[in-house]
């Protein structure tokens, strides 16, 4: 396998194209892969054809019976891999350009109801680790941040005297994201708190630190989540991203545009935001009862 090559790439993602740290270890783990195929199979990246190409997808689903979406995402970062050696000129016709990914089912994201959240808002945080889980738990909910976003969120990020946050996205991207005056007294209570727990220490500037003053890592929010998620008695499994989808469903019930949406979340496209146009079954009764003229 051209180990070379597939640094190459992985700088060409960090570096050129500028994408998440994950992002280009998930489609570095992938290319390897492909790569590790090719050297199976006698053949050299450069010199593969549309029909290894086809055989390789084949390998995929049939062989190694993968799901849909996992032999999107590593056909996708095949296709990616192929435009970097068109842009490097070591290939003159890239041969996943007729290539078809396989379809991908649209799947609705779940959210939480308004009970459930006033539920977690209203739990009465007792240690600072569970005023920290309240505290992210309110401001995923105020702001719609990704988890990288939220561990990654600076003290010099936050303004809560105007009310807002700036957010570093995917790509580095910078985006100032409103909060609103509840999430400013929540924020302000735990920080309160952090100062006098860490007090006389040398600790990290992030907003959400460890035990230790570190910053905190995604493993410990997945984990403190689904905990007072359990003592809560909330019955789905919470994670990040199910706050991110709350977020964006319950701006949309109340009446907030696509656009507006599409700005806070981050989306460079707004199709990636269209997907949240779902409304639950009761609030699109209610809607059609009182806007249609036989309602």
């Amino acid at each position: 396998m051209d180990e070379f090559l597939l640094e190459d790439y992985k700088n060409h993602l960090t570096f050129e194209r500028q994408l998440a740290k994950n992002t280009v270890l998930s489609y570095g783990s992938d290319v390897e892969s492909f790569l590790e195929y090719c050297v199976a199979n006698e053949t050299s990246p450069e010199a593969a054809t549309p029909d290894f190409l086809d055989q390789y997808n084949y390998q995929l689903r049939v062989v190694e019976g993968l799901v849909s979406s996992s032999v999107f995402r590593k056909m996708e970062a095949v296709k990616s891999f192929y435009r970097f050696l068109m842009v490097e000129e070591k290939i003159k016709e890239d041969p996943t350009r007729f290539l078809k990914s396989p379809k991908l089912t649209q799947k609705i994201p779940t959210q939480l109801t308004r009970a459930e959240m006033e539920r977690l808002l209203s739990y009465p945080a007792e240690t600072l680790a569970e005023m920290r889980t309240v505290t992210i738990i309110e401001l995923l909910y105020a702001a719609g941040l990704r988890v990288s976003e939220l561990i990654g969120l600076r003290l010099e990020n936050v303004n809560i005297e105007e009310g807002w946050v700036l957010a570093f996205g995917k790509g580095g991207k910078q985006r100032f994201v409103p909060i609103h005056q509840e999430a400013c007294e929540r924020l302000k209570r735990y920080l309160v708190m952090r100062e006098g727990y860490f007090a006389g220490k040398d600790v990290s500037s992030e907003v959400f630190l460890n035990k230790n003053g570190k910053k905190l890592s995604r493993v410990s929010v997945w984990k403190d989540l689904a905990d007072l998620g359990r003592k809560a008695n909330i019955s789905q499994k919470l994670h990040p991203h199910l706050f991110r989808h709350t977020f964006a469903s319950h701006l949309l019930q109340g009446g907030a545009d696509l656009r507006s949406l599409q700005e806070m979340l981050g989306h460079a496209n707004l199709t990636t935001t269209q997907i949240y146009t779902h409304l639950d079954v009761t609030d699109l009764k209610n809607k059609h009862k009182k806007f249609h003229p036989r309602g």
